[in-house]
């Protein structure tokens, strides 16, 4: 473990390392082409492939270098840690709102999302963001334990207008509050009429804020006192596997709301 460790810490102490080996894992490269590639120095490139060869992490031949295997293999791993640890760094001031128990994917699927905290300026940025996904989007599916105001209004006006085709499963405790504040039980009424829109209730609960937009994922994220902490958006082939799959689920699991039955 000592040994390993101290390999990790001799790459990672050189950024010129790292790209060294990365690229001649890639391809064969001569001296000069790593040079023009890195900006380092011929004193500095001399010293790491040198120290390259001990490790028989590289060969050389007719005046180029390449990667070994085992010097692949060091370079695919470092280059994973990395990228991990770029995730990591992302995720790591909204991990503690994410619903990873039931989040069936692999976090790295999060490398290109878009995370959306709230500001002093625009304390609402993480549901404006829905709301310009929704904005376009032309079909919409939604498994929630909640439905901010904002949101309901854009879906009803676009799923009225034929614009867009909806299809929710809610929780009951998601239901109930719209049902009791009388703007917002209108506007539902009016979303639960509407031809391209069908709504189901779930009575188990639902521990997701999730709304596909088309191809785009979206994730409003809570802490433990219903307070809007971030929002977490993606188009990753994995992630909206994951958010069909569950939707299919939720949706098989609940039952048809009806709107006469809600509206009394």
């Amino acid at each position: 473990m000592e040994s390993a460790l101290e390999e990790i810490e001799f790459l990672a102490l050189s950024p010129n390392r790292v790209e060294v080996l990365r690229l001649l894992a890639a391809d064969r490269r001569t001296r000069s082409d790593l040079a023009s590639a890195t900006g380092a120095s011929q004193a500095t490139l001399g010293r790491i492939l040198g120290d390259f060869e001990e490790r028989s992490w590289i060969r050389r031949e007719d005046g180029e270098y390449a990667a070994t295997a085992t010097g692949r293999l060091v370079a695919e791993g470092f280059t994973d840690l990395l990228e991990i640890l770029e995730i990591e760094s992302d995720l790591r001031d909204i991990v503690r709102y994410l619903p990873t128990h039931a989040m069936d994917f692999d976090l790295r699927r999060l490398a290109d999302a878009t995370i959306t905290v709230p500001s002093q300026m625009r304390p609402n940025a993480p549901v404006q963001r829905v709301l310009d996904l929704l904005g376009d989007a032309e079909e919409v599916r939604a498994f929630s334990h909640a439905f901010n105001e904002q949101s309901l209004g854009l879906i009803r006006d676009r799923t009225v207008a034929g614009d867009a085709t909806f299809r929710g499963v809610l929780s009951r405790s998601a239901i109930d509050a719209l049902a009791d504040d009388s703007g917002l039980r209108e506007q539902f009424t009016s979303l639960l009429d509407a031809d391209g829109a069908e709504i189901r209730v779930r009575e188990e609960g639902i521990p997701l804020a999730v709304t596909v937009a088309d191809d785009a994922v979206h994730l409003l994220l809570r802490d433990e006192n219903g307070v809007l902490q971030a929002s977490v958006d993606t188009d990753d082939r994995a992630v909206r596997s994951w958010a069909q799959d569950t939707f299919d689920h939720y949706w098989r699991t609940a039952t048809p709301l009806d709107a006469e039955a809600f509206s009394t």
